[in-house]
């Protein structure tokens, strides 16, 4: 009854047989392999655009990267008070886009609201030079609340973004479980809404360690070569990344996968609803969930052998839990199996 992290999860048995099927024999490095090619052509197939793509290792380079990238002196992101960029990433955005600020912004289910956007950016007006200037704006699809934002919820931000002259960035660390939530395209949850650019996740999702920084519009990637290459992010041997890339994407793996992980949260969600140990902090989308459960009850689960990690109540939501409960995340993965979350909703009662 692992719970705690879809990084947990190993890599999907398809993935790692692309991995041993590619680490016989030579092929050219940094990202010049005909399999390199053949990866960020799929790209381009799957946003029905071309894309400029770099590979990187982590989340938190591609983040970093895609925000250093529309760099400007004195610059200020908008995020989410809980956006991950802000809360877990240890001032890499900040230290990679050499000073850069990221300014919180509040709304509910983990989304930025856009009058609260606004408001924001208000406090930053161009004449002020003292307090700095509107550089990016960055939103998390799947969020860190478990929600996916509607087309309309993200075509209202990009509004916002082109209004200002902002680039939009979307982090997509669990940017598949986002998209078969909405059952829509990698086009329609993108460049059709107004991103620019996008963290596209694969190690949550199956992958052992397979993330891209995605820029919609090629010609805003003109410096991410240099910007990867001083990050230490150009990978020799990027191949083991584009083998990763090119099993997730062969027949829909990659949706298949999302599905079942969101099949399982799904799962997981109608049976804490119908226990009477536990409540739902919100109704989540994607593949995590939150609930709200005594802490004597989450010791007896532990000592069953579940496995979740506590959690902060997001902002504005620290009125939740009482004094004697807890807020949990439960995440599931390609790995989490039914037996998994029947026998953690049978301990829960």
């Amino acid at each position: 009854m692992i719970f705690t992290s879809d990084n947990w999860a190993g890599a999907h048995p398809a993935i790692a047989a692309s991995l041993n099927a590619h680490a016989a024999g030579f092929a050219p490095a940094y990202g010049t392999s005909e399999l390199d090619k053949k990866v960020e052509a799929t790209f381009n197939e799957i946003f029905g655009r071309e894309v400029a793509v770099f590979f990187v290792g982590t989340g938190t380079a591609a983040n970093s990267l895609a925000l250093s990238s529309v760099n400007r002196p004195g610059g200020v992101v908008f995020c989410h008070h809980d956006a991950h960029v802000i809360a877990d990433e240890c001032g890499a955005p900040e230290f990679f886009s050499q000073g850069a600020r990221l300014a919180p912004v509040s709304g509910t289910d983990g989304k930025i609201d856009p009058a609260a956007l606004e408001a924001e950016i208000a406090r930053y007006p161009k004449e002020f030079v003292h307090a700095g200037q509107p550089m990016a704006i960055t939103l998390t699809q799947a969020t860190e609340a478990g929600t996916v934002y509607q087309p309309d919820e993200i075509r209202a931000i990009s509004n916002i973004a082109k209004a200002h002259g902002l680039p939009l960035h979307m982090d997509g660390a669990r940017f598949a479980n986002a998209l078969v939530s909405l059952d829509i395209s990698p086009a329609e949850m993108t460049a059709d809404l107004g991103v620019d650019i996008l963290s596209f996740g694969g190690t949550k999702n199956g992958c052992w360690c397979a993330e891209a920084l995605v820029f919609l519009d090629p010609q805003m990637a003109s410096q991410a070569p240099f910007i990867r290459k001083r990050a230490a992010q150009l990978f020799s041997k990027s191949r083991f990344i584009a083998a990763q890339f090119d099993a997730y994407f062969e027949n829909d793996l990659w949706l298949d996968i999302a599905r079942h992980a969101n099949r399982m949260a799904a799962r997981l969600q109608d049976g804490l609803l119908a226990s009477k140990n536990a409540r739902l902090a919100w109704k989540c989308d994607a593949n995590e969930i939150f609930p709200i459960i005594s802490q004597t009850k989450a010791a007896s689960l532990r000592n069953e052998g579940a496995m979740f990690y506590d959690w902060n109540p997001p902002r504005p939501h620290g009125d939740l839990v009482a004094e004697d409960e807890g807020m949990f995340r439960l995440v599931t993965s390609f790995a989490t199996t039914e037996a998994d979350v029947d026998r953690f909703i049978e301990v829960l009662g």
